[in-house]
């Protein structure tokens, strides 16, 4: 392990500004309570998330339609037993590379082999302290976020004790991992407010670069040691280093070249003043209070549309990524419930983006039955072109106790055929797998979930991300290390539609870096469309009974023969559509039967 007294007086500063800046999302804590009426969480004594036993190692668990088949404990080295829930040590999030976990942390990274989901390995690990540690895989490459002042340029634990230095390292790491037992350091690009989170930017139009988009939220650093940083002195003052996000070019070929190429002002207004967004404060009387927009924390790109979402404190934004050197605001939202904006998901076909609020920066108990439902909740918009549209919230919908940091946190799409279906990381309220397709009416599926850390006060902890890669959810757990769960059938999901995502597989997924889910041509893609049209009545009864028949029949065919019983049900499918109360889902059916015909 290492001992409480390497993290030094700098790193302990650093922690101090970061748990203030976490705090900051959500400034009033007596009042939230006080103002939580009307649309507080329901207290289901039917729920067995209620009344679990605390613990470290044996906290009792609660689930529902989800397993958990596989756990790794955190190492020795990457906690701290005499503190738990130090933040010089938390597990944050989670990029993957074939049968590869990366697990980030503010001490650096763990890599679990996952080959075997029920007995996940450690494959090597890496000590690099400096902050959360976002990590995203680009071939061999992986790029990692340094944010506090403790982080030095070779990765030492000793922090950094002068408040200029040449040796203290803010920004995005990069490691070559050909050998991944020894993990080389091949540039180190510095910003003027370190990297909190990054995203990956691949553009589909240049093969021999990436980007990465930089989400600084912490102070800005002293010109003296990064050359062009600059704090403001007022809101006109262009010079700020503030207002912004950093984008470096990573050369494929030569990564130690990387630099940044563009911080671009996306928050300016059509007059071209920088500070053009909300400007901090309440909305109004019994709202949240928000932070100013002058950063961004998390942005989610979605190449496939050439649009990406930023999650960017007092607003959420929509961005023009074609040209990734100079995206450009094209939308930006506010949500007078939300305190802090983290994180953005697009659903798979990009008409909807779901918003997550940290109120209370992820380390206060915001899940109680006296907290409002659309506070520390997600937001759901329509999008239509470059419009916004209000469609939704959605909260965990169970209480939680004073004892357990919750709020809506990092989660991703579970690739079931058309539907929205998201598994989400709840800290300590757990994981919660729930259905947006129609947002105004959104339906938890499955959950999983411990009792508090400890019985009689908060002790930081619970899932950070919850992440579906390759058939499994990986959920990294801040204190207790990595958690794979499978997901079981139920009234409100098919094994049909469980199987139909489990045929979605990526060689590399970074959560941030959104992938378009495409579905093979296979008869359980058909059948998890058939499943949705009976459990909604899209269809009526007797035919949805010859359909599945139909299907049935065709597939023990071969061939010609297969090829014509498929043809002739798809055509009939189309006449289906025309008469069914769900004309898209019938169609999206017919498609997949007509694609297998193709095969």
């Amino acid at each position: 392990m290492t001992p409480r007294s390497t993290v030094l007086p700098s790193a302990r500063r650093s922690i101090l500004h970061l748990r203030h800046l976490l705090v900051l999302a959500g400034t009033f804590l007596a009042a939230a309570t006080a103002g939580a009426q009307g649309d507080s969480v329901a207290i289901n004594h039917g729920d067995p998330r209620i009344g679990l036993r605390s613990g470290y190692t044996d906290a009792g668990e609660a689930a529902r339609n989800l397993e958990l088949v596989g756990h790794a404990q955190r190492l020795q080295n990457f906690g701290n037993p005499q503190n738990l829930g130090d933040f010089a040590f938390l597990n944050g999030d989670l990029a993957f590379k074939g049968n590869l976990a990366f697990q980030g942390g503010f001490n650096g990274f763990q890599v679990w082999d996952i080959s075997n989901p029920k007995s996940p390995t450690l494959r090597t690990s890496f000590v690099c302290p400096g902050g959360q540690g976002d990590p995203s895989i680009y071939k061999n490459l992986l790029f990692f976020s340094v944010e506090e002042t403790r982080g030095r340029v070779d990765c030492g634990t000793q922090g950094v004790t002068d408040t200029v230095s040449a040796e203290r390292f803010r920004g995005v790491r990069l490691f070559d991992i050909s050998d991944l037992d020894h993990p080389k350091q091949v540039a180190a690009v510095q910003t003027c407010r370190g990297s909190h989170t990054h995203t990956l930017v691949i553009d589909p139009n240049d093969k021999e670069n990436v980007y990465i988009y930089v989400s600084g939220t912490s102070v800005v650093r002293s010109g003296s040691e990064l050359a062009g940083c600059a704090r403001g002195v007022s809101l006109s003052d262009s010079t700020t280093s503030l207002f912004r996000i950093d984008i470096i070019k990573v050369p494929v070929a030569a990564p130690q070249n990387a630099r940044v190429v563009n911080s671009p002002r996306i928050f300016a207004d059509s007059s071209g003043a920088i500070a053009g967004l909300w400007n901090g404060g309440a909305h109004g009387i019994g709202t949240q209070t928000t932070a100013q927009t002058n950063m961004c924390h998390d942005i989610t790109v979605y190449s496939a549309i050439g649009l990406a979402a930023g999650a960017c404190s007092g607003n959420g934004i929509l961005l023009d990524i074609k040209d990734p050197v100079h995206p450009k605001r094209v939308a930006a939202v506010i949500d007078p419930g939300f305190a802090y904006w983290h994180s953005a998901t697009f659903n798979n076909d990009g008409t909807k983006v779901l918003f997550t609020d940290e109120w209370g920066g992820g380390m206060a108990p915001r899940c109680r039955a006296t907290d409002k439902l659309t506070w520390g909740a997600d937001a759901i918009f329509y999008r239509a072109g470059d419009r916004l549209t209000p469609a939704g919230h959605y909260k965990l919908p169970v209480a939680q106790t004073d004892q357990e940091n919750c709020v809506a946190h990092n989660g991703s799409l579970i690739p079931v055929p058309g539907r929205d279906i998201m598994a989400q990381a709840w800290y300590q309220g757990g994981i919660s797998v729930f259905d947006f397709t129609n947002p105004a009416h959104v339906k938890e599926i499955a959950f999983f979930d411990r009792g508090p850390m400890d019985s009689t006060k908060l002790l930081l902890g619970g899932d950070w991300g919850t992440y579906w890669y390759n058939g499994y959810i990986y959920a990294s757990e801040i204190d207790r290390g990595l958690d794979i769960l499978d997901l079981k059938p139920s009234d409100l999901l098919s094994q049909n539609e469980i199987d139909a995502a489990k045929l979605v597989r990526f060689d590399v997924f970074n959560p941030q870096n959104q992938p378009k889910l495409v579905w093979p041509a296979r008869y359980v893609v058909a059948r998890a469309y058939l499943d949705q049209l009976v459990r909604d009545n899209g269809i009526p009864r007797d035919r949805s009974t010859t359909i599945a028949r139909d299907l049935d029949r065709a597939e023990k065919l071969k061939g010609a023969s297969e090829k014509s019983a498929l043809t002739q049900l798809a055509g009939r499918l189309d006449r289906d559509a025309r008469t069914s109360s769900d004309p898209t889902r019938v169609q999206s059916l017919a498609a997949s039967v007509r694609g297998i015909a193709k095969r």
